[in-house]
Formats: C-alpha cells, structure tokens, sequence
C-alpha cells in the first residue's frame, strides 16, 4: 500500500496514524524521514515522472491539479495538505539512483540510530535523498 515495490523506489506520504502503522510494520526492509519542500521540489524535478515517461514541470502540474508551479505542490506536500494523488497523471513512485558518494548507505542489517540504514531518519533524509537524486 505505500507503492514501494523495488529497491530504491520513493514516495512521499502524509503524515497520519494509518501510514505510521504501515512504516512500523515496514522498519526492517525501508527508510523514511521528514523531508522539507526544497528537497520535494528537487525530487519532483529531477525524477518524477507523468503518465507516457514524461518529467514533471510546471506545465504539467498547473493542468493536472490546482497547484500553479511544482514549487506550490512540493510546499502543500510538505505541509500534509496534498498527495501525490492531487496531481492527475503523476506517478506515485519516485525511481531513485543508488546512494553515491563516499560515506556510504550504512548496512540493512542494523538501524539508522545504530550505524546502518533502516528506520526512522527524521530531516536526515534530505542528505540521503540529495545522495540519491
């Protein structure tokens, strides 16, 4: 239910009891964090993808929702105040590179807090989603 079905695939959920349960139930095998509306736009731009494999601009969100700019999407992202359902024609999986750079991704035996790569992350996912853009 939260469209994470490879490896490195991305979405962005708000932040209700219901998708917390999913992620409680999910800790051992995904990570996730808070993320700001600067790293949803720069998400959105760089590796979202429209209906047809085409890249999300301004044009297209301002015809398939009621948002003007992908700025204004990523800021009502942010605050819980949109899906990616608001968007028609926007595919809700974000396909992403594996981490690059030399610090590494930490191991998927062991959880963020311990060194490894698993769990809750909190604003730290920006760095990895930067990593992985």
């Amino acid at each position: 239910m939260l469209n994470l079905t490879k490896v490195n695939h991305a979405t962005i959920i708000p932040e209700r009891p219901t998708y917390a349960g999913m992620l409680q139930k999910a800790k051992d095998f995904v990570t996730w964090g808070e993320v700001d509306a600067a790293t949803i736009t720069n998400l959105l731009r760089e590796r979202g993808r429209m209906t047809g494999d085409k890249p999300v601009d301004d044009a297209a969100i301002s015809s398939g929702s009621e948002y003007g700019s992908v700025e204004d999407f990523a800021a009502a992202l942010a605050s819980g105040n949109a899906t990616l359902k608001s968007v028609d024609g926007l595919k809700p999986v974000l396909r992403l590179h594996p981490p690059r750079g030399s610090k590494g991704w930490g191991g998927i035996k062991r959880s963020y807090t311990t060194g490894g790569a698993l769990g809750f992350r909190g604003s730290d996912i920006s760095e990895l989603a930067s990593r992985m853009v």
